[in-house]
């Protein structure tokens, strides 16, 4: 059963595998919660240098296309900052290496809400099966949340850095098979699509909007809503733990 929310995070990080997984899956509530004061952090895994099938195109070239693109595209959206860790397209691997350089911008960043895939989906439906490296980054993803980012004695190094540690308050897993809560996106539908579209190298000879908003009126049916966005999440810190955690975080606690 799905539950809408209103909720509004004091910052979010998205950590997806490529250039556009962003703008397919979850930019829609970026954007709203962009417009209403969140502060929005893009790691990308990879930079899609292997994404585009141009005959002579190198993986140097697509990589300056690639992340012009997923630029503009946070851009349009309003995200504060796009990080790209530049792990090899198509062999993306969930190492304690990618783990590291994800808790530590998590540690740097301080979100208060991380969104990512989900790792448990291979056949995401009778005509998909669900890229490696999407499974690949949110297994990562997970595993950099939860214990690494908030144990100061996971990658202590990196305290030498001044990166000391930060629990994040909630996951929110993207996918469509996700059934816990459905997000209001009619007023961001049209800043979603523009996103999306910021990635001509993907769509040369075709428009994803009719596709994309289908998608988005299917999830939001039986809600009240034109579009939507649906979502697993992990409550990691409880409400009435949160606040004073938050406090001691951002160091004006005790």
């Amino acid at each position: 059963m799905m539950t809408s929310t209103n909720y509004i995070p004091e910052s979010a990080m998205a950590i997806v595998a490529h250039p556009d997984d962003i703008e397919f899956s979850c930019s829609g509530t970026l954007a709203k919660w962009k417009n209403n004061g969140s502060k929005i952090s893009y790691v990308l895994c990879t930079s899609g240098d292997v994404g585009i099938a141009t005959p002579g195109m190198t993986r140097e070239k697509a990589t300056e296309i690639r992340e012009e693109e997923a630029r503009e595209a946070a851009r349009i959206v309003g995200a504060d900052e796009i990080i790209f860790l530049r792990e090899p397209d198509g062999l993306l691997q969930p190492t304690l290496d990618l783990r590291k350089k994800l808790v530590r911008e998590i540690r740097r960043f301080k979100p208060e809400v991380v969104v990512t895939g989900d790792p448990t989906v291979v056949f995401a439906d009778e005509t998909y099966i669900n890229h490696p490296d999407h499974r690949a980054a949110a297994t990562a993803a997970l595993d950099a949340v939860f214990p690494a980012s908030g144990q100061p004695n996971l990658f202590q190094e990196l305290e030498d850095e001044g990166l000391k540690s930060h629990k994040v308050r909630k996951v929110y897993i993207t996918g469509r098979h996700q059934s816990e809560v459905v997000i209001d996106i009619s007023d961001t539908m049209e800043i979603k699509l523009q996103a999306l579209r910021a990635h001509k190298s993907q769509f040369p000879n075709w428009d994803p909007g009719d596709m994309v908003k289908k998608w988005a009126s299917e999830r939001a049916q039986g809600h009240g809503m034109q579009y939507a966005e649906i979502f697993r999440v992990i409550t990691i810190e409880s409400d009435e733990n949160w606040e004073k955690l938050r406090q001691v975080q951002n160091g004006s606690g005790d």
